[in-house]
């Protein structure tokens, strides 16, 4: 199983760098994916078995000695070599820790099961040390070997996985099904172990995402769904048993109990499960699926995605032509080995989320904990929203190459919502309003995927909800419950806010008055441009003007945007770098955030002059050297959101040679390979998306908008190709990160922006790149 994905590609290429695709035509785009890339630092990526938009995803919960917590947000931590099971559910680099899902770790363990492994709080004895040298991971395929003696091999449908494991002929073959055991606790849990049928069969109440975060988390310490699973073997059991708690009860068949939402000695102990044994050196094949509706509808997951003579190598080859189906929306030519694999693993992150939710048969838990089924001419239900990330990279990547999904998203965002008595949370995880972060980020999705030509959802329906959200107070809107991280409302203090004209911070029962007010602020945008589409004109301009919120909270005494009381005054002292007022990051950070209107902001500042001059600022030292990652508050911070966007913003400042080689440098210094090649946690993929985005030369100019932002493409070449879309061809010649000039299907292109109709109608930019700064575009 050793394998280091670098040194195979460069030696199957026989070079370092690829000239043309027919270089690589040995490789498919696949090929190209390191899922272990993000999975060191705080990348928060997980390894695992899955499938593009998949429901289930095998990959390790690895531990550090604490039963009750693990290595890393999503259960896998590339330096925490210590595994206690495989769960059956993740998610794509969530910054809490833990943060969701990681539910029913099952663990092939080489020895007899002697004790209750809910006793064993330290993981000392139910879990096992590995070597990264018997780790191979690939898309839809993950398999790894046990210091115990175990091997594992495994492969992912979109509902289901397949194990093949190995146990050895010198010791004891037990699988360990630890049902209560999530990563953040669980509300109950039940097993149940079935000999004549060869089969296990269970599920867990959990949910809790960031149930145990400081700012607010105590507000998530709750259960909001129940995940059921069916596993069935191809070989006979020759023992099984239960635990709760301490309790061991060999032989045993039947059992329940959960573990609570506590951490620590508050948890430690607590919990249910069962295992199975087999014969020594057995080769067990394990079938398994999971439903958020039913054991029923579980079962019908299985028998719908794994023909009964499926195989591990089967399956993972049908999850491979998956993934080469979804990576094939862009083909990028030339580039180095190492660009092209971390480019394709960026589009491959990507395409992790949304997550399917609905079974088989369209039926799906509501928000309402009730069942439902997809609505008509809805695909499937889809869900895990990081809102206040997503909004601002991977929805536009979701609507350029997957329209469709990104459609059926939306609808289910909708369905949610009208589930939740109109209320659409910023952060939904599985069914769950989970309320964290700030901002109304649902409105500026939508109104982003309606921009840029989703239609198949019920968008008048949709609008006239988010509509009423952002105009009708709510009770909610008055509670602190869950702040400053997870605040119930999602339009916090919204009378206030539409009388004042801005967030106060002493009254705004949110995480900070000036954050919420420029995120709303572009909410309101993008909802004001959804209205101009729709010919709500009279919406259209009450929105327009919220959109220009933002200017109530620059200060032009300090330059600043700053925080406001309900008085009017400036909240003091004030300090740039402090996040007083603001979530996840500084007063320098957010003062950028204004994508809707940077000439504005620019003329605030004093002219677009003076704004370019404190952008420099932003990138560099004092000395003028590059400063992008770790120069603290006051400085660019390419790990988090509210300022992934300012790179962009010199081409509306009249300098887009300064976005060229900003981003550039991002692109070749940032973003790498291996464990810690990305800057931060790819938040569902918008890290990822940023990176996908900035190496085709391309960002979305504003949420509500299709306009796209032109700098340098990284590759020699690049096609794309939208599901259902025309498609788009790019081009670059010479040699440089600088624009010289742009055509567009063959016409001078002119400006430093595309319209909206380029990506309706598609076609080709073809670039000629200088090793010299220009003044294309200025």
């Amino acid at each position: 199983m050793r394998r280091s994905l670098t040194v195979a590609l460069a030696a199957a290429l026989l070079a370092s760098t690829l000239t043309t695709m027919s270089d690589a035509a040995a490789l498919s785009r696949a090929d190209f994916v390191d899922p272990l890339i993000g999975s060191a630092g705080d990348g928060n990526t997980y390894p695992g078995a899955t499938t593009p938009f998949g429901m289930l995803a095998w990959s390790p919960t690895s531990t550090r000695g604490d039963q009750t917590s693990t290595g890393a947000a999503n259960g896998y931590q590339y330096d925490t070599t210590r595994i206690r099971g495989f769960s059956l559910t993740h998610v794509n680099g969530a910054g809490c820790n833990p943060g969701a899902a990681g539910d029913v770790p099952i663990l092939p363990f080489a020895g007899d099961v002697t004790s209750s492994p809910t006793a064993d709080t330290t993981d000392a004895v139910y879990a096992s040390n590995f070597s990264h040298a018997d780790e191979a991971a690939t898309p839809g395929r993950y398999r790894l070997g046990l210091a115990n003696g175990v091997t594992t091999d495994a492969a992912a449908t979109e509902r289901t996985a397949i194990a093949s494991l190995q146990y050895p002929a010198d010791k004891p073959a037990s699988l360990l099904f630890r049902t209560s055991n999530s990563l953040n606790g669980s509300e109950d849990a039940e097993t149940h172990l079935d000999p004549a049928n060869r089969a296990v069969t269970g599920s867990v109440l959990t949910g809790a995402f960031c149930g145990r975060r400081a700012n607010g988390g105590v507000n998530n310490r709750k259960s909001y769904y129940r995940l059921h699973f069916t596993a069935r073997f191809d070989q006979p059991f020759t023992g099984t048993g239960t635990w709760k708690d301490a309790t061991l009860q060999p032989g045993g068949l039947d059992q329940t109990g959960g573990e609570g939402y506590a951490t620590g000695q508050d948890r430690a102990g607590r919990g249910s499960g069962g295992y199975v044994t087999f014969a020594p050196g057995s080769k067990v094949t394990m079938r398994i699926a999971i439903s958020y509706v039913s054991l029923e509808g579980a079962e019908r997951n299985l028998r719908a995605e794994q023909p009964s003579k499926s195989t591990v190598d089967s399956i993972a080859e049908k999850a491979k032509r998956a993934w080469n189906t979804e990576l094939s929306r862009v083909d990028v030519g030339g580039g180095s080995a190492n660009q092209r694999i971390v480019f394709t693993t960026a589009l491959y992150h990507s395409f992790q989320q949304p997550n399917l939710v609905s079974d088989v048969d369209g039926r799906y838990l509501g928000m309402d904990g009730q069942p439902h089924r997809v609505e008509r001419g809805q695909d499937a239900q889809y869900s895990n929203f990081s809102g206040w990330d997503q909004y601002r990279a991977h929805v536009q990547l979701l609507a350029l190459l997957e329209p469709r999904v990104a459609g059926n998203f939306a609808q289910s965002l909708y369905n949610y919502a009208r589930q939740n008595d109109g209320v659409w949370d910023r952060w939904v995880h599985v069914n769950g309003a989970t309320h964290v972060m700030t901002g109304d980020p649902s409105a500026a999705t939508l109104a982003t995927f309606y921009a840029m030509g989703v239609r198949n959802f019920d968008h008048r329906g949709a609008f006239g909800s988010l509509y009423r959200q952002a105009t009708v107070p709510r009770p909610e809107g008055l509670q602190d419950g869950g702040c400053p991280g997870q605040c119930v409302g999602q339009r916090p203090n919204l009378a206030q806010y539409l009388t004042s004209r801005y967030a106060p911070q002493d009254v705004c029962h949110c995480w900070g008055g000036a954050a919420e007010t420029l995120e709303d602020s572009v909410a309101d945008f993008a909802l004001g441009q959804w209205a101009h589409q729709l010919g709500r004109t009279e919406e259209a301009a009450e929105l327009d003007a919220r959109g220009g919120y933002w200017r109530n909270v620059f200060n032009p005494a300090t330059g600043y945007t700053q925080a406001r009381n309900l008085d009017g005054g400036w909240v003091t002292p004030f300090d740039p770098a402090s996040d007083r007022g603001f979530a996840q990051g500084s007063a320098a950070t957010y003062t950028w955030m204004v994508p809707q209107d940077v000439s504005g902001l620019a003329g605030a500042m004093g002219g677009k002059a003076a704004a370019v001059t404190r952008l420099d600022g932003f990138f560099h030292d004092g000395a003028g050297n590059w400063l992008l990652k770790g120069g603290g508050p006051l400085k660019y911070d390419p790990t988090n959101e509210p300022g992934i966007h300012a790179p962009w913003l010199y081409n509306e400042l009249g300098r887009p040679w300064k976005t060229q080689e900003t981003v550039r440098q991002l692109v070749n210094s940032v973003y790498t390979t291996g464990p810690s090649g990305l800057p931060g946690n790819d938040d569902l993929g918008t890290m990822s998306a940023w990176y996908v985005f900035a190496a085709l030369g391309l960002y979305p100019r504003t949420p509500g908008s299709a306009e796209l932002l032109l700098s340098s493409p990284l590759f020699p070449s690049a096609v794309l190709r939208p599901a259902g879309g025309a498609p788009i061809r790019i081009t670059t010649s010479g040699s440089g990160k600088y624009v010289q000039d742009v055509r567009r299907d063959s016409r001078p292109q002119r400006d430093w922006k595309l319209d909206a109709n380029f990506l309706r109608t598609g076609g080709s930019l073809d670039f000629r790149l200088s090793e010299k700064p220009t003044t294309w575009g200025s």
